[in-house]
């Protein structure tokens, strides 16, 4: 048996069970062995009934006072027992659909139960807590329980005897990183770190071995980044773009000066598409930077050199918005572009036509969401294609976008603030430019950040800033009660803001949970001001731009990322008016203050993308990984970034003494990097 046979090898694993692990992505014994435990269940010492915290979760020593009764309430099976502790303290237990503990559970018989305890005073309960015997608790304190992501019918417990069955059998994950690495480096072995992974004993073995797979990844990945470094030099330019002076004429006459921070990234842009190379370039900007600018400059050169471009944007809103941006930019200046816009909701013939034009070169600049990536759709002579914060797109799809053309320039665009010293490394088969100065005149937003005391002058603000013509997003974690309680949610809080306004402002509810239609008509009424208050889940992350909107308040800031918080503040400040940012936290303890009071200091995504790198701690899922951007199984860039930055220059090192792949020493490792798909075609990232 071997890390390359199918599970089904693996004792109890069927054709049925392989198909729902499949569900996870496993399909043979060494994806199953790699299949790490998103989290791990820690067993605490059992307390006393008086000890244990209320609506908190605990473990509580007890023994059996009476038997067991069971009471039916229709189809449902409720088993009640009273237990008391070594001090004598009582606690009333409730089971529900267990009925076989009733011939299980003693009086006389010591218990370990574990769960959360409600009540007050005297008055104790426990429903539906876990049982242990007193030894088995005993041994379940001294390891700690993986705890897997899963799919139904799997559960923790069978994977865990799964990998526990792979290992029992000799199979062994094969060693990539060179021993001489893992001494340096205080690394283990590869196949001990695994193993050490789905079953550790204590914390100081989960480190040890989290630190050597994250290690693995990084250096797996950033050999691919290598790879591709090689593969982007020896890739020629396909189209003969040549330098404009149209293009300097118009910023000359554009009723604003661009920053230093634009002119140079254009300079960058144009040295590429006009060199010997084709471009893979990542434009990183600041949300308000002013990359949409950019992004139509580069097309415009395009243009004039009588090629196609395309921007795919991730909502049919943010395209449409684009669109009647360039159209009005080209009338305005006499341009002479043919612009055309492809999304999925438009009607039949018009979706023809557009395919029409774009197939017979009528159009310079297309501009769509993943329509525009169909099969359908062919270009002439596609030259440039732009991605519109591409964290938001599938590599799929980037790919497919990307192979419209043959050999075409590739500009990704992201809002996303990533510290400089990771952005070289994880972009490094990318050229990276920065906008780093945000255009002048723009209004810097004030921003609040306070405990949920404050809400109802926060809705006095709301209504103020409603009754002045302007507009108003508030942001909320969840959709419907329910989902975690003590949250405010989406469509609870719509009510009670049609509730404590006027009748006259408009409020209306969007989240992710919609229908694609009915959320593109909602975003677009706000847009055309048709909506005063829009009551929101993050869905508007990404995807719209409304000037008029001046207030964005967000409901349990404590639950999000700062990087995400920016993202969402973003939103607003668009406009000429001074625009406002609250923060109302459901925690106001003083190191969830102190973070959030970041938000408060600064309007720089950087500065607090560096900020959240020194404050977030272990687990938590901030910045990139809550943006889905490279995430890697246990790796985080932000976290990890110390092991990313010494892995990154071993793989630099491994690139210059064996440039052709041929070592034998490395070759195992090659291999591996393959396996894991690192050797992928950066342009679609």
């Amino acid at each position: 048996m071997n890390y390359d046979d199918p599970i089904t090898c693996l004792k109890g694993i069927g054709e049925k069970t392989a198909a729902l692990y499949e569900k996870l992505g496993i399909v043979t014994i060494g994806e199953l062995m790699r299949y790490y435990p998103r989290s791990y269940e820690r067993f605490e010492s059992p307390v006393t009934i008086r000890a244990a915290a209320v609506m908190d979760f605990a473990a509580v020593r007890v023994v059996i006072c009476s038997y067991p009764t069971i009471k039916r309430v229709r189809n449902l099976s409720i088993i009640n027992t009273k237990e008391r502790d070594e001090e004598g303290s009582e606690l009333r237990v409730t089971w529900f659909q267990t009925t076989y503990l009733a011939s299980v559970l003693r009086p006389g018989g010591w218990y370990v139960l574990r769960g959360k305890l409600s009540g007050n005073g005297k008055s104790r309960t426990l429903d539906q807590p876990q049982v242990y015997a007193l030894d088995a608790y005993e041994q379940l304190q001294k390891s700690l329980q993986p705890v897997y992501a899963l799919t139904a019918k799997i559960t923790s417990k069978s994977i865990s005897k799964a990998v526990a069955a792979a290992y029992d059998a000799g199979v062994k994950q094969k060693a990539t990183i060179p021993e001489k690495v893992l001494s340096q480096y205080s690394l283990l072995p590869e196949d001990e770190a695994g193993y050490l992974m789905h079953f550790p004993k204590d914390e100081v073995q989960l480190t040890h071995a989290r630190k050597t797979i994250a290690f693995g990844e990084f250096y797996h990945f950033l050999l691919g980044v290598n790879q591709m470094k090689k593969r982007l030099l020896q890739e020629k330019n396909h189209f003969a773009l040549t330098r404009r002076e149209e293009v300097a004429h118009l910023i000359k006459q554009l009723p604003y000066d661009l920053t230093g921070a634009q002119l140079r990234t254009i300079e960058e842009i144009t040295q590429d598409m006009t060199g010997d190379h084709m471009m893979s370039r990542l434009l990183q900007g600041d949300v308000g930077s002013g990359k949409t600018i950019v992004a139509f400059l580069s097309m415009y050169q395009a243009a004039l050199c009588h090629y196609q471009s395309a921007l795919m944007a991730p909502t049919e809103v943010l395209a449409s918005q684009h669109y009647q941006g360039f159209t009005e930019l080209s009338e305005r200046y006499h341009l002479n572009l043919s612009i055309v816009l492809l999304t999925g909701s438009m009607r039949a013939g018009q979706k023809k036509e557009a395919l029409r034009q774009i197939r017979e070169h009528e159009a310079d600049i297309v501009i769509g969401t993943h329509a525009v990536i169909q099969e359908k759709v062919e270009f002439d002579d596609l030259a440039l294609v732009i991605t519109d914060e591409q964290h938001r797109f599938g590599v799929r799809q980037r790919e497919l976008l990307a192979d419209k053309g043959k050999g075409t320039h590739v500009l990704v665009m992201s809002a996303t603030p990533i510290p400089r010293t990771l952005a070289i490394v994880v972009y490094g088969d990318l050229h990276v430019s920065v906008l780093d100065e945000m255009p002048a005149g723009r209004k810097p937003i004030k921003n609040c950040v306070v405990n949920t005391s404050y809400r109802q002058t926060a809705y006095s603000f709301i209504r103020k800033q409603a009754e002045e013509g302007h507009q108003v997003y508030v942001i909320c974690p969840m959709v419907e009660e329910g989902e975690m309680d003590g949250l405010e949610n989406v469509m609870d809080y719509t009510d009670k803001l049609k509730a404590v306004l006027p009748d006259s402002i408009r409020v209306a509810a969007l989240h992710g949970k919609m229908k694609p239609a009915e959320k593109n008509n909602i975003m677009e009424a706000f847009s055309n001001k048709e909506i005063d208050v829009l009551v929101s889940t993050t869905v508007i992350e990404v995807g719209i731009n409304v000037p008029n909107a001046t207030v964005m308040m967000v409901e349990n800031a404590e639950r999000f990322g700062l990087a995400q918080l920016h993202q969402l503040r973003g939103r607003v400040g668009r406009g000429d008016s001074q625009s406002y940012c609250i923060f109302i936290s459901g925690n106001d303890n003083e190191q969830t203050m102190k973070r959030l009071n970041i938000l408060n200091t600064s309007n720089d995504g950087f500065h607090i993308a560096n900020e959240d790198l020194k404050l977030r701690g272990p687990g938590d899922l901030f910045g990139i990984r809550q943006s889905g951007l490279l995430d890697f199984k246990v790796g985080d860039i932000y976290q990890d970034s110390d092991l990313l930055l010494i892995a990154s220059s071993l793989a630099e090192r491994i690139a210059v003494q064996d440039p052709d792949e041929k070592l034998e020493q490395y070759s195992l490792l090659y291999e591996r990097m393959k396996q894991d798909g690192n050797s992928i075609d950066f342009k679609t990232i």
